[in-house]
């Protein structure tokens, strides 16, 4: 902490002064934003996204598993590591996970050299924080939908488009997605008239709600702090903190 000077000489400060002084000030206040914002992107790794420009899955030979409870696998595990993803359509720092690494886990699922696992859960306080006070169940409905309907390539583009910046629902906004927009969405990723049914109708609400609440479990049993939650054979990474995480899991083959 600094210290008042003082001095036994009576000193009347000039105006000149007192601006210089404001514009030293200034000058620090700035400073220190510079390096506080620039320590947040070293720590970050920075904001660019990895591997960008690859998109989402696209080898038709990968295999697309709805396993119990909703989790839905992108991949082969006998072929290489798994990542396990828990995650909530509402939540922010889920979109920048998609948006730092999505691509990069892509192309390590279309090489075959990983799979992953998508645990989509509901967090009470995200869903109340949506415009409509249901946009997270409403969106893992629609995931669940994509995944019972569609193949590997439509359910990652639906994934990555669900997470993305463009599409996601900010907190506490005037607006989320409709139903409809989700099936837009859905189309637009390349899935049929039986999941745009299936996500109109609310098919697979109550199912859905019943996988979130077993995904919200299994994410507190991980010892994660929040979402996203990710581990990478069982052991959890700071896949926020550390830019390099996916670029080191190598092929266990």
């Amino acid at each position: 902490m600094s210290q008042k000077r003082t001095s036994s000489t009576k000193y009347t400060p000039q105006p000149t002064s007192n601006a210089f002084t404001y514009v030293l000030a200034a000058i620090a206040l700035v400073a220190v934003i510079v390096v506080v914002v620039v320590a947040i992107m070293w720590q970050r790794g920075g904001a660019e996204p990895r591997n960008d420009g690859y998109g989402s899955v696209n080898n038709p030979a990968v295999e697309l598993t709805v396993l119990d409870d909703g989790v839905v696998q992108l991949g082969d595990p006998a072929s290489g590591s798994v990542v396990d993803i828990f995650e909530d359509p509402m939540c922010p720092f889920c979109r920048e996970l998609e948006v730092l690494h999505g691509q990069e886990l892509a192309q390590k699922i279309d090489d075959g050299e990983l799979a992953v696992r998508y645990h989509l859960l509901v967090l009470p306080g995200l869903d109340a924080a949506s415009a409509s006070g249901n946009y997270s169940s409403r969106a893992v409905a629609a995931s669940h939908c994509v995944a019972e309907s569609e193949n590997v390539i439509v359910y990652s583009a639906f994934h990555a488009t669900l997470f993305s910046e463009e599409f996601q629902p900010a907190e506490n906004g005037d607006t989320d997605r409709t139903d409809a927009e989700l099936v837009d969405m859905a189309r637009a990723s390349g899935a049929g008239d039986t999941t745009a049914d299936c996500i109109t109708s609310g098919a697979m609400t109550a199912t859905a709600a019943a996988d979130a609440d077993t995904a919200r479990a299994a994410l507190s049993a991980s010892g994660a702090a929040g979402t996203p939650g990710v581990l990478v054979d069982g052991e959890l990474v700071d896949a926020l903190g550390d830019s390099g995480w996916v670029e080191a899991i190598t092929p266990t083959s």
